[in-house]
């Protein structure tokens, strides 16, 4: 659900007051994460590597409260619900966007993530879940090693955007990724992206 909320009653007042009417509001980290488990794991268990990914984002998004707030038009708005929206290549060469709704069981999520990236792959139009969740923004560059992404900032969508492109072998038995978040400056500082960066990883490396 989607709750207007004050901004003077939340942590975020006095970083709503100075960044919410910034002409450029958003700033980007970049991190390289070791990703060896995930893949492993991945392997074990039959599962797309990014998907284990946009699950493993939502994971440690979810025990961070500043992904639950979102400015929005000068406004402070506040959700119960996440979920992760991909770019899903399309039969006719096209890209569209698909909202996949977060659980914490990753066996649904990944049922609900191929069920609905291929809806949006066949029938070639966007999957998305409307104003009641927060969303993460994604994209995925797999055609090349990345060392960052920062993203274009329109004014229309302020949600998180993270990125990545194809990981990296380093050695014999470690998997690098490199990952770029960008964020509203409203929404959280850059301490407050730094500790969610933290928690990924250990989330990547359940």
């Amino acid at each position: 659900m989607k709750t207007q909320v004050d901004p003077k009653n939340t942590k975020r007042a006095r970083a709503f007051q100075m960044w919410m009417t910034s002409p450029m509001p958003m700033v980007t980290l970049f991190k390289s994460f070791d990703v060896s488990r995930l893949l492993r794991y991945c392997k074990r268990n039959g599962y797309k590597f990014n998907m284990a990914l946009c699950w493993c984002l939502c994971k440690a998004a979810s025990g961070v409260e500043e992904f639950y707030l979102l400015p929005e038009k000068g406004k402070m708005f506040k959700y119960d619900r996440l979920a992760v929206n991909v770019v899903v290549d399309t039969v006719d060469g096209g890209i569209f966007l698909c909202d996949v709704p977060y659980s914490e069981d990753i066996a649904k999520f990944n049922e609900d993530y191929l069920e609905l990236t291929g809806k949006v792959h066949r029938e070639c139009a966007d999957s998305l879940l409307g104003e009641d969740y927060a969303i993460v923004g994604t994209s995925t560059l797999l055609d090349t090693e990345l060392d960052g992404i920062i993203n274009q900032y329109s004014g229309r969508w302020n949600n998180p955007f993270i990125a990545w492109g194809r990981y990296r072998k380093k050695g014999w038995f470690k998997t690098e990724l490199k990952i770029s978040m960008q964020f509203h400056h409203s929404q959280m500082d850059g301490a407050d992206a730094a500790k969610y960066l933290e928690l990924l990883q250990k989330t990547i490396s359940m």
